[in-house]
Order: C-alpha cells, then sequence, then structure tokens
C-alpha cells in the first residue's frame, strides 16, 4: 500500500574499485565544483599522479572525478580517497587505449554512441549553466516562505485494514466486524499483509496522501475516526477492510525538512524554462507518416 550511516570504509572502498565514475546530475545534491587549475599552477599544485602512455593524470583530475561523488564518499580521507579514484581514472585511460587500437572508434554504432554521448554532455552541459545560478539558498527560502511557512501542514490519517484476496473474503470480514468481532485479532488471523498484519493487529501507523495508493487514500480520507470501511476497497495488492483510529494535521514543515525537495523543484521549473527558452529561439517542423509537414503546434511543456 506504501508507495522505504555512514558505510564502512572497506565496503566503501569497494562499491569505488566495482566502478566507473558517473559524472554528476543536476538533480544531484550539489557538490563543490571542482577547483580548475590556474594558468600558472606550479607542479606542486597539480602534479601529475599518473600517466597512461604519456597522457598525465594530475590531480585536478581526481578532485573533478571526487567532485561527482555522494557527500558521504566525499568526507573520506585523501589517503583512501585519492588512491581508488586514481586507479579508476588509469583503468578507464587504458580501456580507452586499447579501444582505440582495436579500432573501436572507427566502427559505425560505437560512433554514434560517442557523438550522441557528446551531444547529452553539450545538453547537460546547457542545462545546468542556465539552471545552477537559480539555485540559491534565497530562491529555496523565498519558495518556502510562499508555499510552506505559515500554512498547516498535509492531513494525516492513522488505520490498520485487514488486506485479503476476494471480495467475498472481505464482505465476511465486514459483516464480522458488525457482529462485534475485534479488528486486530481479525487481521492477525486473515491479513495477507505479513508486514502490520505482525504490528498490532493491521496498524499502518500514521501517513499522508501519497504515502498510499489513491484509491486507499481516498477511502480512508472519507471515514470518520474510530470507523470502518461499511464496503471492501480493492486496490492492486487484493481487498482491504480498512479501520481508520485517528485524524490530524501535521505541523507545518520546517525549511530545512522541505529544502532538498525544494531544490528538485526548482530543478524542474528551472529545467521546463530553459527547455522553452531554446524552442524559442529554433524552427521546428515536423512531419507526418506521408513525409508532408504537420501544422504547427504550440507544444505543451
Amino acid at each position: 500500500m506504501r508507495t522505504t550511516g555512514p558505510a564502512k570504509a572497506v565496503a566503501t572502498m569497494a562499491l569505488l574499485a566495482s566502478s566507473f565514475i558517473i559524472p554528476p546530475a543536476l538533480a544531484a545534491s550539489p557538490a563543490p565544483a571542482p577547483a580548475a587549475p590556474a594558468p600558472a599552477a606550479t607542479a606542486d599544485q597539480n602534479p601529475v599522479l599518473a600517466s597512461v602512455n604519456g597522457q598525465p593524470i594530475r590531480l585536478t583530475d581526481v578532485r573533478q572525478a571526487m567532485a561527482s561523488m555522494p557527500e558521504q564518499l566525499r568526507k573520506l580521507p585523501d589517503n583512501i580517497i585519492v588512491p581508488i579514484l586514481l586507479n579508476q581514472l588509469v583503468d578507464q585511460r587504458a580501456i580507452q587505449v586499447a579501444a582505440t587500437k582495436s579500432g573501436l572508434d572507427k566502427q559505425p554504432d560505437v560512433q554514434q554512441q560517442m557523438q550522441t554521448a557528446a551531444q547529452n554532455a553539450l545538453q547537460n552541459a546547457y542545462l545546468s549553466a542556465q539552471v545552477t545560478p537559480s539555485l540559491t539558498d534565497d530562491a529555496i527560502k523565498a519558495y518556502y516562505d510562499k508555499n510552506y511557512a505559515n500554512k498547516p501542514g498535509a492531513e494525516e490519517i492513522h488505520a490498520r485494514h485487514i488486506l485479503v484476496q476476494t471480495e467475498e473474503q472481505a464482505n465476511d470480514i465486514i459483516k464480522q466486524l458488525k457482529a462485534g468481532a475485534d479488528f486486530g485479532q481479525l487481521a492477525a488471523k486473515l491479513s495477507k499483509d505479513p508486514g502490520s498484519a505482525k504490528q498490532n493487529g493491521g496498524d499502518l501507523g500514521w501517513f499522508k496522501k501519497g504515502d498510499m495508493l489513491p484509491t486507499f487514500w481516498d477511502a480512508a480520507s472519507a471515514m470518520q475516526p474510530n470507523s470502518f470501511s461499511q464496503t471492501p476497497v480493492h486496490t492492486q495488492y487484493g481487498w482491504h477492510v480498512i479501520q481508520v483510529l485517528g485524524k490530524r494535521t501535521a505541523p507545518t514543515p520546517t525549511l530545512d525538512a522541505m529544502r532538498d525537495q525544494i531544490r528538485q523543484k526548482l530543478i524542474q521549473e528551472g529545467v521546463q524554462k530553459a527547455v522553452s527558452n531554446a524552442l524559442a529561439q529554433v524552427k521546428v517542423v515536423r512531419f507526418g507518416p506521408d513525409g508532408k509537414p504537420l501544422p504547427e503546434t504550440q507544444p505543451e511543456h
């Protein structure tokens, strides 16, 4: 029905060593931008840590790879994380050299993949350049003040349920409840939801809209506290008999609690705006199955 500490150093090292570096996505939590080497940087400031066929891998290359990692991994000591990332970069360079020697870069399908990767990188760089400057603390706070501050929190419901496979079984349970049967005992005995059935007789705890499937939420929200459903409620999991134990309004969420969610919302809005601006600068022609241009329509975004 519901729509769920720091890792040990050894596990972290194994994870990093077994995977290639994934470029940071715009939607990821903000990471410190990698420090670009200054034109006059000395060898000590940006030393060469390794070379592959004479191509240097410098400290700034490692720092750039580090910037794409999750925050908890970036906090690892340099003497742990730098050698791991350096090994990954060496492996990547070696694979690239081997792939080029084998002529893979000349194969049409590989060239197409490389071209697609380059186009995606350019697209992501453009969107990042357009959106990232607007993801400021002030913008996040302004969104919070407009949409959350001084407003009541979400409605929450405390309920329990009995889940069975057929409507006939659910109707029989409702008949037993009307005759005075104990809801919790029936849940422990008959419910097919082992998680909640073992937790105080089908108790689901407090939940809000979005935590449950829409059909389940709609049925529960229409009920009064201390009442049970008079007709079975059907979801993809089966047939439910619901008992609402209480309702409340959650406290207004704090800015810190909403910060990541607001940031994602601002990213979505920023990307939509950037796409609309880009479309406004080009001429788009769409063609039908017959190869003829279709009438111009305003795309929806």
